[in-house]
């Protein structure tokens, strides 16, 4: 009988040895608790032919592994992940050993995948002592969720191929290399040793634009825009324009139509009469789509309205597939909805709501989301002149935007009020991005070749606070986070002057939190406990504390930012002044020093945080995502590339004390740990509503539920709301769960 042959990667042939793949497995589950080598071998269910390639046999020792992973055996994700890096080495390294770093860079810049300039940032001997700063075994320590996720998203390769140039540790040194190349030579060194360190560990979350473009070819490191539209022809024509840069350079993205008149309006005295806003959509929804970002999916974007426009029972229906065509509806956009204290409050008397067509009424639009909005809208309402106005139910109008929410998902609210009146910004703050977070104040976009329009920049990252184990700690995180996000306004590519004009003027930046609901586990608290709200106040009171520490120190070094005045905190405004307390704790910084500090030198940035989704990049780092409850102990991501299957964190140790999004009874605790988080933000947040329909009389959840919650949490100075979320019951185990992060068009880290 001839024996077997497998094919090498190399092409070769040789006879097949099964003590090989006994001593691969050996040494994947060495270590581990609770995993078998035996049930591993026996579950891959190999079928050896002759001419078989080693690398599929390898493919299916990891999906058998990966196919064990469950709450009980939680490390046979580490096997998996072994075993996935295994392959992954043995392709890019060509055997067990690592090429030098400087041997890895130049052969992928000569492949063209890394920017040529790092040989000319760096000499050879700094290459060569940065190289001693990777510790390859780190790679051990992910699960499968995380060198799988890095795999398909982030690490270098070619896209038709899915040939991979570099593996995960690579990644995170070369991103640290880039970011901190104009840092002096007597201090760089330090900074991205301690960079990687946190990058490789997981304590900092980097943006998807960061972890897969820093020290490529590819410049642009921002995750979403925001684009101000006036009500005329170069406005809007220069928006659309921005919005196809921006889609192609890979920016979610945020457009505000607030001033868009109504349909039926006048234009040139009535020469001509106005579409209305579906026409202009639908612009902008083809520009989103027959563009790519980086060359790789179609863009989205999420449009901002206020709720008095004239066009809104159209505008939240633009989603609704059952009712009008598909010439009436603009379905691949979503649509953030802006309300305030006065239609809060005419809904809970059961009044009417007047809306109107802004070009009638231009100066109320200047005054949504400010003091002087009630007064102006009483006497709007009070004006004959005015032709294109209409009275409607407040409770019926808050109805249909709550069944379009609940229907579609993606109806967002956006409270202009506590957006501007818990704001870091002096001047007004409009719209949202993409995934409602990002709150700036931002010159409308004139004209295409305007030098002083500005288009809004978000600079994102986030800190996994399970990672943080002092405050010592959180201080030394925070500072880079800071550093490395003002090393990001200067080297990275901007895709229209307005953009730059923004972000390298105001500076904003946009830090939030990840992995809160494993933090809360490991604290044994739920969402819905009191002790919860103390405990994320107090942390966010830290972070926030030292983020803002962190800039006056490169305000001392750099200078302040240009535009600073532009920002509260340059009239000693702090969030501390907010008077709005959702904790009852007492304040444990020394604000009164930091105010004095920030009047003596100034900031280098004008916003520091916000809460986005943090979807994507959590699954290379196993955390759960951002501030959300985990939907289930085990789930499977999903994307384009593969169903992922991802345990939280500590789930053997801590698995009992997580609350899962559908067993929470209502989102009222959730609501107020956002709220507390919210108090130290001086931007916004991604905050989204869970409903299980078998908590509610029929299935069916209650539009009166939905908007107690949008009113508690408005009520409690929140200022955003994301998803609405609904689930059949089966909470425990989800079987495929949908990233809502890039793939699906989201600004999701």
């Amino acid at each position: 009988m001839s024996s077997i042959s497998v094919i090498k990667k190399n092409g070769s042939k040789e006879v097949f040895d099964i003590e090989k793949i006994h001593k691969v497995v050996s040494w994947s589950v060495n270590g581990l608790s609770n995993v078998s080598q035996s049930d591993i071998e026996i579950n891959a269910k190999l079928n050896i032919i002759d001419g078989i390639k080693t690398e599929q046999i390898h493919s299916v020792l990891i999906d058998s592994a990966a196919n064990l992973i469950n709450e009980e055996n939680p490390d046979y994700q580490y096997v998996a992940g072994r075993l996935l890096n295994y392959q992954i080495r043995k392709n890019v390294w060509g055997g067990k050993n690592a090429p030098k770093l400087i041997d890895l860079i130049k052969k992928n810049i000569d492949l063209k995948f890394y920017e040529p300039k790092l040989l000319e940032w760096y000499s050879a001997e700094e290459i060569n002592k940065i190289d001693e700063f990777i510790n390859h075994d780190q790679d051990l320590h992910y699960t499968y969720c995380s060198v799988k996720q890095l795999c398909d998203k982030y690490l270098v390769k070619n896209q038709h191929t899915n040939e991979l140039f570099e593996t995960p540790q690579f990644r995170y040194i070369v991103a640290a290399m880039t970011l901190f190349r104009n840092y002096s030579k007597k201090t760089r060194l330090s900074i991205i040793k301690r960079s990687y360190n946190y990058f490789s560990k997981f304590k900092i979350n980097l943006a998807t634009p960061q972890l897969a473009g820093l020290g490529t070819n590819n410049n642009s490191y921002a995750s979403c825009c925001l684009i101000e539209m006036l009500d005329d022809r170069r406005s809007i024509n220069a928006t659309n324009h921005a919005v196809a840069n921006a889609t192609c350079a890979g920016y979610g993205i945020g457009v505000n139509y607030g001033r868009m008149r109504g349909i039926g309006s006048s234009i040139k005295n009535g020469l001509i009469i106005h579409p209305g806003v579906v026409p202009f959509l639908k612009i902008t929804e083809a520009e989103t789509k027959a563009w790519q970002k980086n060359g790789l999916r179609g863009g989205s974007a999420t449009v901002n309205f206020p709720i008095w426009h004239s066009e809104i029972e159209t505008i939240v229906q633009l989603k609704n597939a059952t009712t009008g065509t598909n010439d009436s509806r603009v379905f691949n956009l979503d649509y953030a909805i802006g309300l305030s204290k006065l239609f809060y409050e005419r809904f809970l008397k059961n009044e009417d709501i007047t809306l109107f067509s802004p070009d009638e009424c231009g100066d109320l639009y200047d005054a949504f989301g400010l003091d002087s909005f009630d007064e102006l809208y009483v006497k709007y309402e009070n004006n004959k002149k005015i032709k294109n106005k209409k009275k409607v139910n407040a409770r019926e109008l808050f109805s249909l935007l709550v069944k379009e929410r609940l229907e579609s998902g993606r109806i967002y609210i956006l409270n202009v009020d506590n957006a501007n009146k818990y704001s870091s910004w002096i001047g007004k703050v409009n719209m949202s991005n993409l995934c409602m977070e990002i709150l700036q104040n931002i010159e409308s976009l004139k004209d295409i070749d305007d030098p002083n329009s500005e288009i809004g920049v978000c600079v994102l990252s986030a800190i996994n606070w399970l990672e943080i184990s002092s405050e010592e700690e959180m201080e030394k995180v925070c500072d880079v986070v800071v550093r490395m996000l003002d090393e990001i306004i200067d080297i990275q590519d901007y895709f229209d002057l307005a953009a730059k004009n923004f972000c390298q003027n105001k500076r904003s930046l946009g830090i939030g939190v990840t992995n809160l609901a494993a933090f809360l586990a490991k604290n044994k608290l739920k969402y819905t406990d009191e002790e919860a709200i103390e405990l994320v106040d107090e942390w966010m009171e830290k972070q926030q504390y030292y983020l803002i520490k962190s800039s006056i120190n490169l305000a001392k070094e750099k200078g302040k930012c240009s535009k600073f005045n532009t920002s509260k905190y340059s009239n000693g405004w702090l969030p501390i002044d907010k008077d709005i307390n959702i904790a009852k704790r007492k304040y444990s910084m020394d604000w009164e020093q930091l105010r004095a500090d920030i009047k003596e030198f100034g900031l280098r940035h004008t916003t520091f945080t916000a809460e986005m989704p943090v979807e994507s990049s959590s699954l290379c780092q196993n955390t759960t995502n951002g501030v959300e409850p985990a939907r289930a102990l085990l789930t499977f991501k999903s994307s384009k590339k593969s169903s992922i299957p991802f345990l939280v964190p500590n789930v053997k140790s801590c698995g009992d004390h997580y609350q899962l999004a559908y067993d929470m009874e209502n989102n009222i605790g959730y609501l107020n740990v956002c709220n507390a988080i919210q108090k130290w933000m001086d931007m916004g947040m991604s905050v989204n509503q869970y409903f299980n329909p078998s908590n509610y009389e029929d299935n069916k959840i209650p539009y009166s539920q939905i908007i107690k919650e949008l009113i508690h949490f408005w009520k409690n100075g929140g200022k955003s709301f994301y998803y609405l979320n609904s689930e059949d019951g089966n909470s425990h185990f989800k079987k495929e769960e949908k990233s809502s992060g890039c793939e699906s068009g989201a600004c999701s880290l």
